[in-house]
């Protein structure tokens, strides 16, 4: 595997993000040292090549991105994977509001908590957050599917339209338009497919006892 590792600490923000796409097409993977909490890391990249963030991220690490797959080991701020179309992006520790907001496609997991409005006009594509979750989780989602490990607080779900809101811990407070159904055996089977996929191990009872937000109709 060819790889080319960037050390971002004398890099501004614009010159970070045309190093790696500059060397995205001609590399496997890039690692990235002392990202120092840099803001929009691989904002708008579209080569299908792994990136490896060894520290956190500031807001809108991996918005757009198209195909990449980012790990970041640390944590992330605002609007993580943000309007993503395609790809991965895994944040081992956890992520301020916004995470996987309006994404199209593709995956986002935050192995901690998150702040607010998780997942917010989510249009496809799947959100795991290992911790809790802030209010508004899922706020005027579209489509897609968010899963919550921990506890979400007020106003889950609020004005959701579309797609399907997990949650394995307690729920505070629905938002309009939102409802709690129960899941099916067929959803069962899929959660522990796609998370046993990305490390999280749980019980047939935890499985079992997931709680689905969903639109009211």
């Amino acid at each position: 595997m060819s790889e080319y590792i960037i050390n971002a600490k004398d890099l501004g923000e614009k010159e970070l993000n045309r190093t790696i796409k500059e060397q995205a097409p001609n590399h496997d993977k890039i690692i990235i040292n002392n990202p120092e909490s840099r803001h929009n890391i691989c904002a708008g990249l579209s080569e299908d090549v792994e990136i490896e963030i060894n520290g956190s991220a500031g807001y809108f690490v991996g918005t757009m991105v198209n195909g990449a797959k980012i790990h970041i080991n640390g944590n992330a701020g605002w609007f993580a994977g943000d309007n993503m179309t395609n790809g991965e992006l895994i944040i081992e520790g956890t992520a301020g509001d916004g995470a996987g907001q309006g994404i199209y496609g593709g995956t986002v997991i935050v192995k901690g908590g998150t702040g607010s409005r998780t997942g917010e006009i989510m249009k496809g594509g799947t959100v795991i957050i290992g911790g809790n979750s802030g209010y508004m989780t899922g706020l005027l989602m579209m489509g897609g599917r968010l899963i919550i490990l921990g506890d979400v607080t007020d106003d889950a779900g609020e004005s959701i339209m579309r797609g399907t809101i997990y949650v394995l811990g307690s729920v505070k407070s629905l938002g309009k338009n939102a409802t709690i159904a129960k899941t099916t055996p067929e959803e069962e089977k899929e959660l522990e497919e796609v998370l046993s996929k990305y490390g999280f191990q749980l019980s047939d009872e935890d499985y079992a006892n997931f709680k689905k937000i969903v639109n009211i109709q």
